[in-house]
């Protein structure tokens, strides 16, 4: 059974850094996936942060973070990981790293509902 564990969130201030990462288990090695990042702020809908294959390859970013955040992937697949620069208090959320079993299929971020499993999130919070 494939999950999806995240960590790393915190508070800081605007302009600071924060680097999430999301630990996967019973991820198949021979398995091709796309995996992403969403965020979710309060009485809003949940948002593509980022995306990547299992191979490394990012293959989007949402437009309110290009620029700012990095996704990536570790050699052995098994973390993901968000590098998150330039904070801002709207970047306040909750964050969560998704995982689809099949490719990424886009140049862009999919949505949420192309994702099957999910983590249980980890919040951000930027203080102006």
């Amino acid at each position: 059974q494939v999950q999806l564990v995240e960590s790393g969130g915190g508070s800081v201030e605007a302009g600071g850094s924060l680097r999430l990462s999301c630990a996967t288990s019973g991820l198949r090695m021979d398995g091709y996936y796309c995996m992403a990042w969403f965020r979710q702020a309060p009485g809003k809908e949940r948002e593509g942060v980022a995306q990547v294959t299992t191979g490394g390859t990012v293959t989007g970013y949402g437009d309110s973070v290009k620029g700012r955040f990095t996704a990536s992937v570790d050699d052995s697949r098994a973390t993901l990981y968000l590098q998150m620069s330039g904070l801002k208090p709207e970047d306040t959320a909750q964050y969560y790293c998704a995982l689809r079993s099949r490719s990424c299929i886009s140049s862009y971020v999919l949505p949420a509902t192309f994702f099957e499993i999910w983590g249980q999130g980890t919040q951000v919070t930027v203080s102006s």
